[in-house]
């Protein structure tokens, strides 16, 4: 077997396991949609639950810059009092804890600053993601219901087509004696077109038809004669 047509042949293997595969997904569309938003708001409470840890972390770094802050305006009173004794060895003693406190409260506010940054970003993207899944749950409602729909149509439709052959020869029976009237029909005004066409119309017909005479065949015609005749004899 020559290597080209080996490839072919694999070819042709891959693309029948493909067809395969999406024949099942095909078949299992709304179940798999189904699942894949479950996973995702599975994923959503997770991050929102990392939000809250996120946030509890900024909430106390807040409290120890609160109280660094403290600390440093509480010792540099110290440094004031010591300054004022004359006292600059325990002042300078003092100021040494302050440069720590500080280090501590710059440390404490970067922590802070990235807590936030972090806790307004995930913010922003639960949000979005929330919204995006809320979405997906209202078309996941409607395809389901589409597909119940469907489901009893093709039901009924089948049901229909194995049961009504018997309808369907009566109503082409129907139409075919329709066919036939019509033909009929059109027969009979057909002739009496060719009939007028040659003959023609008498002179009395067109006179009539013009209203150059009256009609006196008509039931009226003859008492208006009736009632003539009458008036003339008294």
């Amino acid at each position: 077997m020559s290597q080209n047509i080996f490839q072919k042949l694999v070819t042709l293997v891959k693309g029948g396991a493909t067809q395969a595969g999406e024949a099942i997904i095909d078949a299992n569309a709304i179940t798999i949609f189904e699942q894949e938003i479950k996973d995702g708001q599975s994923n959503l409470d997770k991050a929102k639950k990392d939000l809250t840890l996120v946030m509890a972390k900024s909430m106390d770094a807040g409290r120890k810059i609160s109280s660094l802050n403290a600390d440093i305006a509480k010792h540099e009173s110290y440094v004031e009092k010591a300054l004022s004794k004359d006292d600059e060895n325990l002042a300078l003693e003092i100021a040494g804890k302050i440069t720590e406190f500080e280090a501590d409260l710059q440390i404490q506010q970067g922590a802070k600053d990235q807590y936030d940054t972090h806790i307004k970003r995930l913010k922003s993207q639960i949000k979005d993601t929330q919204q995006g899944l809320d979405k997906m749950t209202r078309e996941l409602t409607m395809v389901k219901t589409t597909e119940s729909v469907q489901k009893a149509s093709q039901a009924i439709s089948s049901n229909y087509a194995s049961s009504g052959s018997k309808a369907l020869s009566a109503k082409e029976s129907l139409n075919r004696i329709k066919a036939r009237q019509q033909e009929t029909e059109d027969r009979l005004v057909a002739g009496e077109a060719l009939r007028t066409e040659f003959e023609g119309e008498s002179l009395e017909d067109k006179l009539r038809a013009n209203g150059i005479i009256e009609d006196n065949s008509g039931a009226s015609s003859v008492l208006d004669r009736i009632k003539a005749k009458q008036n003339q004899s008294k």
